[in-house]
């Protein structure tokens, strides 16, 4: 057997067919080695490093013998290459003579992380990197790369703080391009992005609510669909659900609707019992809505509030009894006021609601209700109203939009005054709004235009920082600015106007999506079919009796319609009821009828009556029967009563 595998080895080449032998290290050798090559190593690096100062020095002494000579160009930057990588494996012991060789270039070995895959140091490169705009290799590139150097002039610097803050300008307020959908002609009273930012909604006082989708919208920028979901009341409030399937609208009537993405009814709250005086017992609101807002957290959960001095929380998916907290708003003296704002905090914690007297009232969402937790009752001016209540997501920063033409900044913290005001920001309609920028770096609202004679006003949109100082001011048209809304993904601001336009202001540089899809799309071209005049007379051959052809019809067929007829089908004429027809008399239940009809001879010609008669004077003179033979034996001779003359007066 052991020749046999001798000489199967030797036929197939292979040394030790049939055998494992194990690998053999020397311990004592690898340690002696390894020792020997870390000293090497330590001292070629201490001897690079002494002849490197070395030189560095006598660079020094050459540099100030030779102030007026040209400083020679620096190296390059080390750059950074792709290469092909091997795939990593198992460490490999380094050779002693590649440990030699690279203890030349020690300096230039990076401190840190490994480089990514794919990349590796050019070797001819040095790493010195110095301050922006000096005379080494990084200064150079650094200055190729802004476009100027150290010896710029200063009108360069200005030019390029300006097109910075230019930039900054263009970035924060996307008010480069503008485009204006036509909703009617009335002011447009409510306005609402879905989350994605896919659909626009426009709610106005013409009652109606129009839906728009930029994706499916071309250049003529029409609307898919219009319906009115509140029948002839002005719409106060529209807003898209969180995860964008429900629209809430508030209208002037005392009933919320919860409609789907398409504008189809999902849920329409009740109507309270307006003569129950405890506004908790009742199941809705009993006077017209002045605004409503979903819940920041929960979804299916959404506010109201109303004239009848109340705001109410809901549950959209309880269809029953929706209605599941009652909130009633009370001014200082604990009298009822109603309630012209409301909205909720960021995370869904507070509860806000602004009254007719001028009050700020916020509760906890948790409960108790009785008594409102955060209260300012001079935050407005009585009587005026405020028209928008916004929080920022820090949840203790609130602005507020009055309706005795100020703009608001509070601290919850401290909210016995506000942190800031500004004036004279003219407001005519109970809806008009304050917002916050997608960064909460600024702060915007609308201005509506104030007819004064000989001045001519426009509607204005004014962009404020925290300080509450004018930024910027954008004319939006000759009408009030009623409602603002800035997205946060499109970064783009839609605008509703008095005139009935909802305006949308956009960057092409720092805008996404939204209006930009619509604009740049053509306009479908639409078949064109050819309209024959009304007033023509069309002949059809083909129709007259005269041409048209006879099918066969099948015998069951045919039997079938002459059974319909009652000559062919020989009919027998039916009973008469007991109204007559066609000349025969109706059979009637009374003895009357019967007689009539057995007894009564239809009289066909006409015979007089005097004739009749006379035909038998001759027979009854000469054959009495009836009177004459009465008389016969007693008076004979018949007696008549003489005639008495009349008596002349």
């Amino acid at each position: 057997m052991a020749e046999d595998d001798e000489k199967l080895a030797a036929v197939m080449g292979f040394a030790t067919f049939g055998k494992k032998a194990a690998m053999k290290f020397d311990v004592d050798k690898i340690f002696e080695e390894t020792r020997r090559t870390a000293r090497e190593y330590s001292e070629q690096a201490s001897a690079s490093k002494q002849s490197h100062v070395s030189a560095k020095d006598s660079d020094d002494d050459d540099d100030d013998d030779d102030d007026n000579e040209p400083a020679p160009k620096p190296a390059a930057k080390p750059v950074l290459k792709p290469t092909t990588r091997p795939v990593a494996g198992p460490a490999r012991p380094v050779p002693t003579k590649q440990l030699e060789e690279n203890t030349d270039d020690n300096d230039d070995e990076l401190i840190g992380p490994p480089l990514p895959p794919g990349f590796e140091i050019n070797p001819d490169s040095e790493d010195d990197v110095t301050s922006r705009g000096g005379a080494d290799d990084a200064g150079h590139q650094l200055e190729d790369a802004a476009g100027r150097g150290e010896g710029d002039s200063d009108e360069d610097d200005d030019e390029g703080v300006e097109e910075s803050e230019s930039d900054a300008f263009d970035n924060k307020f996307p008010i480069s391009h503008e485009v204006t959908l036509n909703h009617g002609t009335k002011p447009v009273s409510a306005l609402g992005l879905d989350p994605s930012g896919a659909r626009l909604i426009t709610g106005g006082y013409d009652y109606e609510v129009q839906l728009w989708d930029f994706g499916g919208m071309d250049s003529t920028l029409k609307s898919f669909r219009t319906i009115r979901p509140c029948q002839s009341h002005q719409i106060c409030s529209l807003q898209y659900s969180n995860t964008g399937d429900a629209i809430l609208v508030a209208a002037g009537n005392a009933q919320a609707k919860v409609l789907d993405r398409d504008g189809y009814e999902q849920l329409e709250c009740p109507k309270g019992w307006q003569y129950i005086a405890d506004m908790r017992k009742t199941e809705g609101h009993i006077a017209m809505l002045n605004g409503a807002c979903w819940h920041p957290r929960t979804k299916e959960h959404f506010l109201t509030c109303s004239n009848d001095c109340t705001l109410r929380l809901w549950n959209a998916f309880d269809k029953k009894k929706p209605q599941f907290q009652v909130i009633k708003a009370r001014d200082r003296q604990g009298r009822k006021s109603a309630v012209t704002a409301c909205a909720f905090s960021r995370d869904g914690k507070l509860i806000a609601g602004a009254s007719q007297d001028g009050s700020l009232l916020m509760w906890k969402s948790g409960g108790p209700y009785i008594s409102p937790s955060i209260a300012n009752y001079e935050a407005h001016t009585r009587g005026a109203g405020t028209t928008c209540i916004c929080f920022a997501h820090d949840n203790h920063t609130v602005i507020t939009r009055g309706g005795d033409d100020t703009l608001k900044l509070w601290d919850i913290r401290s909210f016995k005054s506000p942190v800031g005001v500004v004036s004279d920001l003219y407001n005519l309609f109970p809806m008009t709004d304050c917002i916050f920028s997608p960064d909460e770096h600024m702060i915007v609202t609308g201005v509506s235009v104030k007819k004064e004679p000989g001045v001519e006003n426009k509607g204005m949109l004014l962009f404020y920082n925290k300080e509450l100082t004018k930024v910027h001011e954008l004319t939006v048209s000759d009408a009030s600015v009623v409602r603002c809304l800035w997205h946060p993904k499109l970064n783009q601001i839609m605008v509703g106007c008095a005139d009935g336009k909802a305006k949308i202001y956009f960057s092409p540089k720092y805008s996404i999506r939204g209006a930009k899809m619509s604009v740049t799309k053509k306009k479908q071209k639409q078949e064109t079919f050819e309209i024959v005049s009304q007033t023509a007379r069309i002949i059809t051959p083909h129709a007259l009796p005269l041409f048209r052809d006879d099918k066969t019809q099948s015998l069951k067929r045919k039997r079938e319609k002459d059974r319909l007829d009652p000559v062919k089908s020989r009919k027998p004429q039916l009973p008469v009821g007991k109204k007559g027809a066609g000349g025969r008399l109706g059979v009637g239940s009374s003895l009357a009828a019967y007689v009539r009809k057995t007894a009564a001879v239809e009289s066909v010609e006409e015979v007089d009556p005097r004739e009749a008669l006379l035909k038998y004077a001759k027979e009854a003179a000469e054959n009495p029967h009836w009177i004459s033979p009465a008389y016969k034996d007693t008076q004979p001779k018949p007696i008549f009563q003489a005639e008495e003359e009349e008596q002349e007066d």
